[in-house]
C-alpha cells in the first residue's frame, strides 16, 4: 500500500532548509512518498496525505494565530505530526512556567504587569512568541534590560528575562534529538548570544556530535513525559553554575534537527514515522 506524506515548509526564496533532501530520501527509503508543500498554500487538498509533518515552517511567529488555525483544519482531516495542541502549547514559551522539570530560571512580565525582576549579572530578554533569537537582546545593563521588556509588554507581548550563563560558552547548549520517543542523537550547539556573533542567532544551526551526560538524558526524558505522541523533539539544554543540567527549550515545532551531523538521524526519523502511521 502506497504511504504518502507532506513534508510541510514555508515560501523560502533562498532555500535554507538543507534538511528537506536527506528528509525525503529517508521517507522513500522507508516506503513513503514524500511531497514538499508551503503550510499556506490554499490549494493543497490535505486530506489526500496519510500525515502532514510540520518541518521548516519558519515564517509562523508574525502569523501564528493564522499558523494555528491551519494546524486544527488539516488534523480534522488528517494526521498532523506533532498534533495542533502541541504545536499551540509550544509556540508561546510561557510553557516553560507550567513544565514539571526543571528549566532555567525566568521571570515574566506580561502586558499591563510591572517590569519586575532580580538583579542579574547579565540579562537575556526576549518575546515569548519568537524563533532563533529575534527581538532578543543579550545586555549587563540592566536599564536595557529593563527598556526592552517593558518595550515588548507594551507591544501587546509578553516579556521573559533569564540570566545569561557564561558556561554556554564554554560547555555549550546541549540538543538532545528524540524520533518517535527514542533518543537518536545529541549535538552540542554554537552559543547563539555569544559575543563572537555577528548576528543574533548565527551559527544555530552548526554544532557538534555530543554524547549526552546520564543526568541530561534522564532530564530530558522527564521533559518529553509531559509531551506524549510527539513524532520529533529537540530538548535544549544548558548547566547552571552548580553544574545542574536545566531545560533551557524545548522543540516541538519547528526545530532545525541536525540531520546531517548523525549517521543514522534521518533514518531515524523515517522509521519513527513510518511506525505512526
Amino acid at each position: 500500500m502506497s504511504v504518502s506524506a507532506a513534508y510541510v515548509t514555508f515560501a523560502d526564496p533562498d532555500g535554507v532548509d538543507d534538511e528537506q533532501e536527506p528528509t525525503l530520501a529517508a521517507w522513500a527509503e522507508a516506503g513513503i512518498t514524500g511531497h514538499v508543500v508551503r503550510w499556506d498554500d490554499p490549494e493543497v487538498d490535505w486530506a489526500a496525505f496519510d500525515a502532514v509533518v510540520v518541518r521548516s515552517v519558519w515564517d509562523y511567529v508574525d502569523r501564528r494565530a493564522e499558523f494555528l488555525d491551519w494546524a486544527r483544519r488539516v488534523e480534522s482531516v488528517t494526521r498532523l505530526l506533532n498534533p495542533a495542541a502541541v504545536l499551540e502549547r509550544n509556540t508561546d514559551k510561557t510553557y516553560l512556567r507550567d513544565l514539571k522539570a526543571p528549566a532555567i530560571p525566568t521571570y515574566w512580565v506580561a502586558p499591563g504587569e510591572a517590569v519586575d525582576f532580580p538583579v542579574l549579572d547579565e540579562y537575556v530578554v526576549k518575546p515569548t512568541v519568537s524563533a532563533g533569537a529575534r527581538d532578543t537582546i543579550r545586555t549587563g545593563d540592566r536599564q536595557e534590560a529593563e527598556a526592552h521588556a517593558a518595550r515588548l509588554a507594551a507591544e501587546g507581548r509578553t516579556a521573559m528575562i533569564q540570566p545569561y550563563l557564561d558556561m554556554v560558552e564554554t560547555e555549550g547548549e546541549t540538543s538532545l534529538l528524540y524520533f518517535g520517543g527514542r533518543f537518536s542523537h545529541a549535538i552540542r550547539r554554537n552559543p547563539m548570544l555569544a559575543g563572537n556573533a555577528t548576528t543574533p542567532g548565527e551559527g544555530n544551526d552548526h554544532g557538534e556530535l555530543r554524547t549526552p551526560d546520564p543526568d541530561q538524558v534522564t532530564l530530558a526524558e522527564q521533559v518529553l513525559a509531559e509531551f506524549p505522541g510527539v513524532l520529533y523533539a529537540r530538548v535544549d539544554l544548558v548547566r547552571l553554575p552548580d553544574g545542574s543540567p536545566v531545560l533551557i527549550e524545548l522543540e516541538l515545532t519547528e526545530p532545525y534537527l541536525f540531520l546531517r551531523y548523525a549517521p543514522d538521524a534521518a533514518a531515524n526519523l523515517a522509521r519513527a514515522l513510518a511506525e505512526a502511521l
